[in-house]
This record gives C-alpha cells, structure tokens and sequence, in this order.
C-alpha cells in the first residue's frame, strides 16, 4: 500500500536551528511536467543555512528546505524520459525556497532540473555530488573559462566548493593556490592536491604575488565581499575572478564604483547555475572516476537520518567541517 504521508523536515520561520522540526506530511502529489523523487541522500548548503535565518528571497514559511537531493524516481508522467526506480539528482530551480525541497523522504521537483544517472556509489556519495558538482564545475568553466596551464587562486579553499574545484581545476591541468584561515587545515589543502595552500591572513594578494609576480590567472572567489578586493588585486591584467560564493554572510558592496573597486584590466564575473548548468555527461563521468578512485570530492561527515539535520546545520554555521556535509535519508522498512 502507497503511503499518504511522508516525514520532512520544516522550517517553521526564520531563526535559530530549533526552527527546523521533523513533521509528517502529505505525500507530494503527482503533477504534470514535475517528478516525485524518492529522496535517499541530501548534501546541505550554505544557502540553506542563509534561509534559515531570513536572508533568502522570496522564502515562504513553512517550509521544507533542501536545495539539492539524490535517490529514485517514484513517479512521473508519460514522455518525461524518466522510468520508476531510476537513479537521478536534482538541485536548485526554487527548490527550498519557492517548494518544498529536499530535507524529506520525498521532494517533487520540475523535470527539467532531474539529470538521470547509473552508478552503484554509496547514497552518501551521491547525495554529495549534485550542487558541489554544478557550482564548481560552473565556477570554472562559465565563470572562469579555466585552460590547461593556468594558474587558479581560490579563495575560501577548505569549503566543499574550494575542494571540488581544486580537484576539477587539477584535471583541467591548472596550478592551483587555495586558501584557509586555519593553520591546521593547510595540510589538508595539500592531500587534496593543492600545489600552494596559502594562510589566509586577509593579505592573500601578497602571498599569491610572491609566487607569481604579475599575478593569477584566474580566481574564485567563495569568501564574498569582504575579501574581494584583495582577490582582485592577486590577479593579473586580463586575469579573471569570479564571485561565486558568500562564505563570509557578506555578498553586497555598498556604494560600488567599479573604476575605483576593480584594478584595470582584471576582470570581474559571478557564477550562480541551475541543474541545466550541469551536462549530464559531466555528472557521469565524475561519478565514474569516483568509482575507479581516479577522483576524489570531500565528504566531511555524513548523518544519520532527518533527525541529524539540526546538528548538521550547527557543524555548518560553526565551520566546524572541511568539505561536503551530507544526510542520509532512512525510510520506513
């Protein structure tokens, strides 16, 4: 018998992790153009943790937040493509913010934004991909045109997206410099094959200009605003940075004058993709070289059902991990 109720987890209204209770709800009903997903594993963002406390646009309370997923199809509609039972990660397009996302045991999401997938990975894996994927492989080649040869700075380096990207930017064939304001972590930046790991002292540009005296070829930005123009000033004429990320809570610059705030020559992008951002032939074949072991993306710790997600929110506010915080989802047996 086809269960009527699901237990997610809601978001109650902006404000501390106490917000987020675990609820049964109804089970998403089947709708055209969309697909009932089958939730198995979730990785969480920092975007999240920004709608958890109101600064997120056009949120509605309650809510199931979750931005990306991993699991199965459980339905949908005839000419979607897509058959019951089949592996597939979905992430962004409003989910968690305009519907219900992916803190549940079953999220329904449009079709455009599922991308089917083979692999026998763990779910905890999988669960870790989609979002880190999409953003860093976005970051690099949308924000960044990243070619063999070149050199990447990317700033907020011990973040899920920093590690993703340096493993990304190490296949592409670039040197990269990667950045943490912990000493302890730097050594971490190194097993993850970063070719310089730079302290964070908020006077990186000097330290990226030691080594490469005109500058970098190419730097990501996951801090925000408050480290920007440093990251700028680390980057060559004709050099590019993209902003991609706001690790810092701090993404605006006030009173912007652009011929004052970006040295001439460097130029300056955002990243910020969708699942349509993601080819789904580039999803397969990292999965595929994280099978063979030819790939490695962070995992920092992985939770045990919904239950855990109020701890892994405080582990996540706190940056109390180096790499992708991830939840497994137990269903019913």
């Amino acid at each position: 018998m086809i269960s009527v109720t699901m237990r997610a987890v809601v978001l109650s209204g902006p404000g501390p992790v106490e917000n987020l209770e675990i609820k049964d709800l109804p089970m998403p009903q089947e709708r055209e153009g969309w697909v009932r997903l089958r939730v198995e594993a979730f990785g969480l963002n920092r975007s999240e943790y920004h709608t958890r406390l109101g600064f997120a646009q056009g949120v509605t309370f309650p809510r199931v937040p979750g931005i990306e997923a991993a699991g199965t199809v459980d339905w949908a509609p005839e000419g979607s493509g897509l058959r019951p039972g089949q592996r597939v990660v979905t992430m962004m397009g409003g989910m968690g913010r305009v519907f219900d996302g992916g803190y549940a045991e079953y999220t329904l999401v449009p079709r455009e934004q599922v991308i089917p997938f083979e692999s026998e990975l763990p779910w905890e894996v999988l669960g870790a991909v989609p979002e880190m994927l999409q953003t860093a492989y976005g970051s690099l080649t949308v924000g960044l045109d990243l070619q063999p040869g070149q050199t990447l700075l990317i700033r907020g380096g011990t973040s899920s997206i920093g590690m993703a990207a340096a493993a990304l930017a190490k296949r592409i064939g670039a040197t990269v410099l990667a950045t943490s304001r912990r000493a302890e972590r730097l050594d971490t930046l190194r097993e993850r094959g970063v070719d310089h790991p730079l302290l964070d002292d908020g006077e990186v540009a000097a330290q990226a200009r030691a080594l490469y005296p005109v500058g970098v070829d190419a730097a990501l930005e996951l801090v925000g605003t408050p480290t920007l123009p440093d990251t700028l000033r680390a980057t060559r004429i004709h050099g590019t940075v993209c902003m991609t990320g706001m690790l810092s809570d701090e993404w605006t610059v006030p009173d912007f004058y652009p011929i004052g705030y970006i040295p001439s020559g460097v130029r300056l992008t955002g990243y910020g993709g969708e699942a349509a951002d993601l080819p789904r032939e580039v999803l397969q074949q990292v999965l595929d070289d994280i099978a063979a072991g030819s790939l490695s993306l962070p995992i920092s710790h992985v939770y045990d059902g919904l239950e855990q997600v109020r701890r892994a929110h405080t582990d996540m506010e706190t940056n109390a991990a180096t790499g992708k915080l991830v939840v497994r989802v137990r269903h019913p047996s």
